[in-house]
């Protein structure tokens, strides 16, 4: 852990918060990944635990619910020995009507160090980082980012090809309403990888031709051509209209089938961000199958959350800001 110290204040790891990955360098995400790779071997001891946060208190703020982001978390700020308080929207009182920025106040007041923060609203977790002295991460922003989810992206690609560097990435589905879409190709892009968004003409964001990726509308005609797919669940609760005609014409041309992956490369790896709607985006035989790293993205997201919050920490502790 000592090693891990010394690293981070070398590579200038200054960020004490970690609300996005559009403004991050390519070296800053890298680093992220080469800590996350330490913390990976911690979940293989017989004690898995490590002491660099204890004595730091640490809250889950979550106003969307959640099941993998939440216990990732959890579990990561407990490996490294913080307490950890989780908020919970029904019980609390911002069902009296209590702001945001009360809520944040109040639990800062309680001597937290690190807010993990979800919500529906985008730039919520900027807001709080410009309001509260303790350290912020997003955890989902509206349509905005997913920062740590993209970056067990990239984490477990990395692990399998070895670089981003040339590797072509799809990334299929409810692109416009996706915030691991954004970040994703973030990431991916700034560390050399090709990212083609594909979907429906309906489910692709405004604007999108001035992104840094490529567009098809057709998941037939990238599916032997890329390295990766990363497959995203419809959000229809995000939805004010019907994108597409059916949910049975959406799976037809744009899920990933059986027959369909008999046209990709025999080493394609196969993403879903969670949670799943098998036979829609995604048939089970496939979900399961050989080619699939989902679950090992879950595990990766352990280690990458452990590496996110033990840097902003340190950067807080290394500036004197806490």
């Amino acid at each position: 852990m000592n090693a891990l110290r010394k690293k981070s204040k070398k590579i200038g790891w200054n960020r004490k918060h970690l609300l996005g990955l559009r403004d991050l360098t390519a070296e800053e995400i890298t680093h992220i990944l080469d800590t996350a790779e330490g913390f990976e071997q911690i979940s293989m001891r017989s004690v898995k635990k490590a002491p660099v946060l204890r004595g730091k208190v640490i809250v889950t703020l979550f106003f969307e619910d959640s099941t993998r982001t939440r216990n990732s978390f959890v579990l990561a700020a407990s490996r490294l020995s913080a307490d950890v308080i989780e908020f919970t929207r029904k019980t609390s009182s911002v069902s009296k009507g209590e702001t945001l920025l009360d809520t944040a106040r109040n639990l800062e007041a309680m001597g937290i160090d690190i807010v993990i923060v979800r919500h529906g609203a985008g730039g919520v977790a900027k807001l709080l980082s410009r309001s509260i002295d303790a350290c912020v991460v997003n955890a989902g922003d509206g349509y905005c980012e997913h920062p740590t989810q993209a970056l067990l992206d990239v984490y477990t690609i990395r692990k399998i090809k070895g670089t981003l560097k040339g590797v072509k990435v799809a990334i299929v589905g409810d692109i416009a309403h996706s915030r691991v879409a954004r970040s994703d190709m973030w990431a991916m892009t700034k560390l050399g990888a090709e990212v083609i968004f594909v979907g429906p003409p309906t489910l692709m964001p405004c604007n999108v031709d001035k992104l840094p990726v490529k567009i098809s509308y057709s998941l037939d005609d990238v599916i032997d051509k890329v390295d990766v797919v990363n497959m995203l669940r419809i959000q229809f609760e995000r939805q004010q209209s019907n994108p597409f005609p059916s949910i049975r014409e959406y799976s037809h041309y744009f899920g990933l089938t059986a027959e369909r992956m008999k046209r990709a490369k025999s080493d394609i790896i196969v993403m879903h961000p969670g949670p799943i709607n098998r036979g829609l985006e995604i048939e089970s035989k496939i979900a399961d199958g050989k080619n699939s790293v989902i679950l090992e993205q879950v595990k990766n997201g352990l280690a990458v959350r452990m590496a996110v919050l033990f840097l902003v920490n340190q950067a807080a502790a290394m500036s004197g800001k806490r």
